[in-house]
């Protein structure tokens, strides 16, 4: 085996909580309102960290506990492909970004700090200084805002790949 996993003893994971609709751990920051959707393999939720001079980015996370990039089946790893993409064009009709972007850590040195996999899609602007690491709490009231605003825009006949109701668990 190339990795070892890096999750400890008796974690709490906080997007399982979400997920599956669980009672919140005391160290979890997601709130309910974080969940965007979520499909049989993937949801969307607000990340409760804002980088640079915004806030507000959104993880695609796969349904199951898979803790990094080593652990995706094909099937999960196509499908938070597609749900990034669409969330990114969600982005740019709910909050016309001059860009979007796209990362994902895997182990501690990587940067990992959730042992969920998780990819990063942050609407860019010029002066966001998202690389500089400038990490910030954004409250509750401004991630359930901002996922009614992407939840609109996912949905929209403007979306060139809308969501449809029949494709969504939650």
């Amino acid at each position: 085996m190339l990795h070892r996993s890096h999750e400890p003893a008796n974690y709490q994971c906080p997007f399982c909580e979400l997920v599956n609709d669980q009672p919140f751990s005391q160290d979890n920051l997601c709130a309910p309102t974080d969940l965007i959707y979520q499909t049989d393999l993937v949801a969307a939720i607000m990340a409760c960290d804002g980088f640079g001079n915004y806030g507000g980015h959104v993880m695609i996370i796969p349904t199951a506990h898979l803790e990094a990039l080593y652990d995706l089946d094909e099937q999960t790893g196509a499908a938070i492909m597609r749900e990034t993409k669409r969330v990114a064009l969600a982005m740019k009709l709910a909050w016309n970004p001059e860009g979007t972007s796209t990362r994902q850590h895997n182990e501690p040195a990587g940067n990992q700090h959730v042992w969920h996999y998780h990819q990063h899609v942050f609407p860019r602007y010029a002066d966001d200084e998202l690389y500089r690491q400038l990490r910030h709490r954004v409250s509750i009231q401004d991630r359930a805002s901002k996922a009614q605003q992407l939840r609109q825009a996912l949905f929209s006949p403007e979306h060139p790949q809308p969501l449809v109701p029949e494709n969504i668990v939650r």
